[in-house]
């Protein structure tokens, strides 16, 4: 098992990236251990049907609450948000409110994703479910309190609801804040650091007692990106909702037939061509510590690969694997020519969907023989996190097959 403390220098070059694409993020200079401490899933989708059909009214939780809006980057960054701060929750042992996800509104967490599994990590409850049963005795309006991290002498105000999506991801819970608490307690939880977990819990419940704060409410998510490695198992636990993921059920049928096929997975937009200049040579960026340890640095091709490398490891990973199919998920470029050019001669048919709804990729990527990914992004890293909780082999562009 490698060891990979989570880089803090580049600090810098993670906003100049979120700038140019309109995301935020935090980061982390705490050394983090990977550590395969979990239990299995042992929820099957059937067991998940009957606790639907007899499930009853939630109990208060006296140990407390997190509330937080993963309003902060797309899909991807939105899942590592929630991971950590799934991990924060558990190590001060209060229950997490489970957020809508942001997209051009809130989507509820049930619609894409199970909240069984989730329950047998720590206590979660969804955020409907908690405004339906608590909005009004246990966490009435008018008593809503909001957290910003900043020091508390800051002149700054604690604004929970200024600007977009911030504003509207409230506004649709028909959530308002009537005062505010300013905190600077660290929240970069490591479910595999224990001591890490013991500070976390002391200082929290010191400082805010749950007899006093029973919901704290996080402006932003507590949790950096990109996530402490520590974390990236709490993956297993996220699993799709079978409505949603019958869709890619069907496709995978309609495109493959049954036959074995590669996933590949290209940031071509020109936002991501910038941001990959901007960080050649710098360590720590964006999701780029899953495949870089500790020393090792960005470079080209594992960022924004030339067409060149991508047909040669593509055509690589299809005669090594014996693969029959191609499937291409993109921002942007697919090079579907270019890549159907060079795996004709192979017998290698190319699909590329290119979705609505671009959880669609993830899932089909999720199930491939073989995934190819790129490293510095947060939505390979789904991906590969899903595919490790599952035992299925991926790389990344710039590396072996």
């Amino acid at each position: 098992m490698r060891f990979i403390p989570a880089q803090s220098n580049g600090f810098f070059l993670h906003w100049i990236c979120i700038l140019m694409s309109g995301q935020e993020v935090l980061n982390s200079p705490n050394e983090q251990f990977v550590v395969d401490t979990l239990p299995p899933v042992s929820l099957s989708y059937a067991d998940v049907t009957e606790l639907s059909t007899t499930s009853t009214r939630p109990t208060w939780d006296t140990n407390g609450y997190v509330m937080f809006c993963p309003c902060m980057g797309n899909f991807g960054n939105q899942v590592e948000y929630l991971i950590g701060t799934l991990a924060f929750a558990k190590s001060i042992d209060r229950t997490l409110v489970l957020p809508p996800f942001r997209v051009k509104k809130n989507v509820p967490f049930t619609e894409w994703f199970l909240v069984e599994p989730f329950e047998e990590l720590h206590r979660v409850i969804t955020m409907e479910e908690f405004l339906e049963n608590f909005g009004v005795d246990k966490w009435p309006p008018g008593k809503r309190v909001g957290y910003c991290g900043m020091e508390p002498t800051s002149p700054h105000e604690c604004n929970m609801k200024v600007g977009t999506p911030l504003k509207p991801f409230w506004d649709e819970l028909n959530i308002d804040f009537d005062d505010h608490e300013k905190y600077n307690i660290g929240v970069h939880a490591d479910i595999t650091n224990e001591k890490r977990t013991m500070e976390l819990t002391t200082k929290w419940n010191e400082r805010y007692p749950v007899s006093e704060h029973p919901v704290i409410v996080f402006r932003f998510p507590p949790a950096p990106y990109p996530m402490q490695p520590g974390n990236r198992q709490i993956q297993r636990y996220l699993q799709w909702n079978p409505n949603i993921f019958a869709y890619a059920e069907h496709e995978i049928s309609r495109m493959f037939n049954g036959e074995t096929f590669l996933g590949i997975h290209l940031r071509t937009g020109p936002d991501w061509v910038v941001c990959c200049r901007t960080t050649l040579g710098s360590e720590g960026v964006m999701a780029s510590t899953q495949c870089l340890a500790p020393g090792e640095h960005v470079f080209e091709n594992m960022c924004y690969p030339t067409v060149e490398h991508i047909v040669n490891l593509t055509k690589e990973a299809v005669v090594k694997h014996s693969l029959q199919h191609l499937f291409i998920a993109t921002d942007k470029l697919s090079y579907s020519h270019e890549l159907n050019t060079a795996l004709k001669p192979l017998g290698v048919k190319v699909h590329h969907l290119d979705p609505l709804l671009p959880q669609m990729d993830l899932m089909i990527l999720g199930e491939a023989d073989f995934f190819i990914g790129n490293c510095a992004s947060s939505f390979t890293s789904f991906v590969k996190r899903q595919r490790d909780a599952n035992g299925k082999p991926s790389t990344f562009w710039g590396f072996p097959v």
